[in-house]
């Protein structure tokens, strides 16, 4: 089981010793939550007040080097090292985020009141790419539920769709000829799964605020579904009766599913899913076993009681 208590685990594990040693008089009080102005890109991270998560894996992080270099951020560029080379130009302030849709109380909420929401805390989540990588990542950030339960969910209210921003004079692929996706790009879940406390909006990683190439200023993360459904730089949410469309299930079905849960019995149509290679253990380290769930069957398995995997995949 890949989520337990992290007592076994001390900051110095896990956090640069720069943010290690000025985090204390942060800590102090983390019942009240601190957020400093959200950023433009390329400004000085503002540095997050948050309480440890009992959710968290007791795996060791990757390093931050290696989370905000490699990355999937198709809105600046396919390579994995063009998001950190190009995100810099994304405009991150002001921000807000609308939910709308089969909700009680539709909202527009800037970063400033989301984050208001519940109190902000680390996450140590593993994630498992679609190409079959995986990396360990402290995130910061609230659970998704404590936004969704502030709209109240009407009872017609089945799946939870998200969209991200449109801005093609900062991402640099909205405004190519033959850009890779189409954009916005956009993500769904199953209301339950929305609502499941492993489930999180991200604000921050490492302490500090997102960086442009993680997804600033907020973004999805569910640790048990692929890389993919982390929608990032979320501009809209809306609550609907219909299953959304997603923006690789678009791009080619046959290869990406709604659910897209970890399942190392389905391969992918171009490769094996029952192995992985972890970032950071190095070319000559072996592959690693894929996890059910990535990791997460115990928390979430009851989800899918009674479905095919396999055809929902």
């Amino acid at each position: 089981m890949l989520i337990r208590h992290a007592a076994d685990l001390t900051d110095a594990h896990v956090t640069p010793r720069e943010i290690f040693l000025n985090r204390r008089r942060f800590l102090a009080g983390t019942a009240g939550i601190a957020l400093g102005a959200m950023l433009p890109g390329g400004a000085r991270a503002s540095t997050l007040s948050y309480a440890k998560s009992p959710l968290s894996t007791s795996e060791p992080a990757n390093t931050k080097e290696e989370i905000t270099t490699y990355n999937n951020y198709y809105e600046f560029g396919t390579d994995k090292a063009d998001p950190a080379a190009n995100a810099g130009k994304l405009t991150t302030a002001p921000w807000t985020v609308k939910v709308d849709g089969l909700v009680g109380k539709p909202a527009t909420f800037g970063i400033e009141d989301l984050i208001k929401l519940a109190p902000l805390e680390e996450r140590i989540y593993r994630h498992r790419c679609v190409e079959a990588w995986s990396m360990v990542i402290p995130w910061v950030g609230l659970p998704l539920a404590a936004l969704l339960n502030k709209v109240e969910p009407l009872g017609s209210a089945k799946y939870v769709a998200f969209e991200t921003l449109m801005r093609p004079e900062e991402m640099p692929d909205q405004a190519a000829y033959f850009p890779a996706l189409e954009y916005p790009y956009v993500e769904g879940l199953r209301l339950d799964e929305a609502m499941h406390p492993l489930a999180i909006l991200a604000v921050g990683l490492y302490g500090e605020t997102l960086p442009n190439q993680n997804g600033a200023p907020i973004r999805l993360v569910v640790p048990w579904k692929y890389g993919f459904k982390g929608i990032k730089s979320i501009v809209k949410i809306s609550l609907v009766d219909k299953q959304p469309p997603t923006s690789w299930n678009k791009t080619n079905a046959h290869e990406y599913g709604f659910y897209s849960n970890v399942n190392p019995k389905v391969d992918h149509p171009r490769w094996s899913q029952a192995s992985e290679r972890h970032i950071g253990d190095g070319l000559l380290a072996g592959r690693r076993e894929t996890l059910m769930f990535n990791g997460y069957a115990e928390q979430v398995a009851s989800l899918y009681t009674g479905m095919d995997l396999v055809q929902n995949y």
